[in-house]
């Protein structure tokens, strides 16, 4: 067990990160202590303990953040010598560290100022520093494309699944619970998203992802009416990409995938996760490896020339060898995308309620560079990343695509440059506004977060609710 007393919360939220990518299978305890001397203290087994003292004035905001940067830069420089190692992302705690790199950029920065940047004031590793910046330059040519003014794009969210796998935290439900009241969350959806097209009528959708969940535990007359919906709603005129997350193998039929063909969609994803039947069982996946060949094969006959595949590097029981049989197994099927996840446990999640114990060592390294290696082999480029908590050794999750068939809903989620409208139980809308204004917690700033009640009976009781939270900022 590892203690952190802090004498101010702002130290908090880093020094619990930056702790736990070190000691990812170490309980950490966080205590408050306004009264104790030194600004931070940590508390390790085996008596090592780390006193940071400072005389400082913590009232004022830039002393405060300069204090922080140096209390963090401890910290890490401690751990980097406590391990013997160095952090992939070094001190770098959020999840969008190309944000970041794309800041810089708009500050006129060029890449060599970039790298060193990245290097000097976060520690991030060679190797990081230049897939950030890769990744970046990239995700600037995409979201070229969009309006950003006039333009937004949506979410919807179909929150059911045909298992809930170990490692998900999501807020997920038993599609079999909730078989015979479906039709009742599709209407208060639909309720919902019609609100959206009415509201946004003055401006341009440029991309639409159904997500969830499992969109495809939808029946086929639940998906057709759903993207009927869609088309009558909404002018797809200036519509760039149409996501489908098809996902799970055990949900997706030939019927079901017709009726996707036949509408706008120009991209699905079908996501196996690991090609390891053992490791399928493990987590409670309720398919076959086979049964992703299929899928796969189906969805390619019917037509489907933008299909992602997602897979996870770290899952129980598997090692290096087994990352590599996946990654050739992939290969053969040669989807137009691939996202490569490190392993993220969460206290929601059944393993994390279980503590299984998350072997970072070499091997999830080996995994993402075998990825990345497989990758490249099939001419799929780094396009997006992303990172979260208590992600697996401090590493990322990327997405590669062909060329033409990066998704850039992916990228718009992570760097936050246009308004996403999310619809569906537990969905979050991100609005950005045109320059910075005062929030209710008395900071200012330029995205504002509209959360829909992840309880699915509340959301269909409360739908009225939902559309106006989005109406006070959308379409007052």
């Amino acid at each position: 067990m590892i203690d952190i007393i802090s004498k101010d919360t702002v130290f908090m939220y880093n020094l619990y990160h930056i702790t736990k990518a070190f000691f990812p299978n170490e309980e950490v305890h966080q205590k408050l202590d306004e009264g104790q001397e030194p600004l931070v203290q940590m508390k390790m087994e085996g008596g090592t303990c780390l006193s940071l003292a400072m005389k400082t004035d913590l009232s004022d905001p830039e002393k405060k953040r300069r204090v922080k940067s140096m209390i963090t830069r401890s910290v890490y420089d401690r751990l980097c010598h406590i391990t013997g190692r160095h952090l992939a992302w070094g001190m770098l705690t959020g999840i969008r560290p190309t944000k970041l790199i794309m800041q810089q950029m708009e500050l006129g920065k060029n890449e060599c100022e970039i790298f060193e940047f990245l290097r000097n004031e976060y520690d991030v590793s060679e190797e990081k520093a230049k897939l950030g910046i890769a990744i970046a330059r990239r995700e600037k040519e995409l979201l070229s494309r969009l309006d950003y003014k006039n333009g937004y794009s949506l979410y919807i969210g179909i929150p059911f699944c045909p298992s809930i796998c170990s490692y998900c935290s999501f807020s997920s439900s038993l599609a079999s619970k909730w078989e015979d009241q479906m039709d009742e969350y599709l209407d208060a959806l639909l309720k919902e998203i019609h609100a959206v097209a009415e509201g946004m009528k003055e401006k341009n959708l440029n991309t639409i992802y159904i997500g969830g969940g499992t969109p495809t535990t939808l029946s086929a007359c639940q998906l057709e009416r759903l993207f009927v919906a869609l088309e009558q709603e909404f002018s797809l005129d200036h519509l760039l990409e149409f996501t489908v997350e098809a996902g799970r193998p055990d949900s997706i039929t030939k019927e079901k995938l017709k009726v996707i063909s036949n509408h706008p969609v120009t991209r699905i994803s079908i996501n196996p996760q690991t090609m390891q039947q053992k490791t399928l069982d493990v987590v409670g996946r309720k398919h076959t490896v086979q049964d992703v060949k299929d899928v796969f094969h189906t969805a390619r006959e019917l037509g489907f020339d933008n299909i992602n595949m997602d897979l996870i590097a770290g899952l129980p029981g598997e090692k290096p060898e087994d990352m590599r049989d996946t990654l050739a197994q992939i290969e053969k099927l040669s989807p137009d995308s691939l996202t490569i996840h490190a392993l993220a446990i969460k206290r929601a999640a059944r393993l994390g309620q279980e503590q299984k114990e998350i072997n970072i060592s070499l091997d999830i390294d080996e995994m993402i560079k075998s990825g990345a290696s497989m990758a490249e082999k099939m001419n799929l480029v780094p396009y997006y990343l992303y990172r979260q908590k208590n992600i697996a050794g401090n590493f990322e999750n990327v997405g590669y695509a062909k060329v033409d068939k990066a998704g850039i809903y992916n990228i718009l989620i992570m760097e936050e440059k246009q308004t996403i409208i999310a619809t569906g139980a537990g969905a979050t809308t991100k609005i950005v506004l045109p320059e910075k204004q005062m929030m209710e917690n008395g900071k200012k700033s330029d995205l504002v977060r509209i959360e829909n009640v992840k309880d699915i009976r509340e959301y269909i009781s409360r739908i009225d609710e939902m559309i106006e939270r989005k109406g006070e900022w959308l379409w007052r």
